[in-house]
């Protein structure tokens, strides 16, 4: 009996430690991830591009996304596309709300990080850094590939 009983506090034991710090675990410090970032390479003469990703919240609050850099470009905004008067129109947004425990997505034809005055072309198989900023001050810094999609068949 006591044999089960200190195997039984083990097992729950190891759970917390693999709740914690296992491969799954939250980030304490950082709640908010982001993954699976990436940018179509551009034309020669391109003078903008667009940034995509999935940025996890597994925390118990919303957050904001407010504002992102990066060196590839002069500025970036955070862009939507909305369907007025049966006309896809692209409009920038002030920020993104990222409500506690969801997933938001930035991909194509939707959510997405405009790349404004690129300083050079976007190429495939590079990647730049870009910096995200969060309405509780915290900035995740990233790295995004480059990668050659096209149209309707990316991501």
């Amino acid at each position: 009996m006591r044999n089960a009983i200190v195997a039984a506090v083990l097992v729950c034991i190891t759970a917390v430690v693999y709740m914690y710090f296992g491969p799954g675990a939250i980030d304490r410090q950082n709640p908010i991830r982001i993954e699976e970032s990436f940018a179509r390479a551009s034309g020669k003469s391109a003078k903008a591009g667009a940034a995509f990703m999935t940025i996890y919240n597994r925390s118990g609050q919303a957050d904001r996304l407010i504002s992102a850099k990066t060196d590839a470009a002069g500025m970036v905004e955070l862009h939507t596309h909305m369907v007025e008067n049966d006309i896809m129109q692209m409009r920038k947004l002030d920020s993104v709300l990222v409500p506690a425990g969801h997933t938001i997505m930035a991909k194509p034809h939707s959510l997405h990080l405009m790349l404004i005055g690129l300083k050079q072309p976007l190429k495939n198989g590079e990647n730049y850094p870009l910096t995200l900023s969060l309405s509780d001050g915290t900035d995740l810094e990233l790295t995004v590939a480059i990668e050659q999609r096209n149209g309707r068949h990316a991501k």
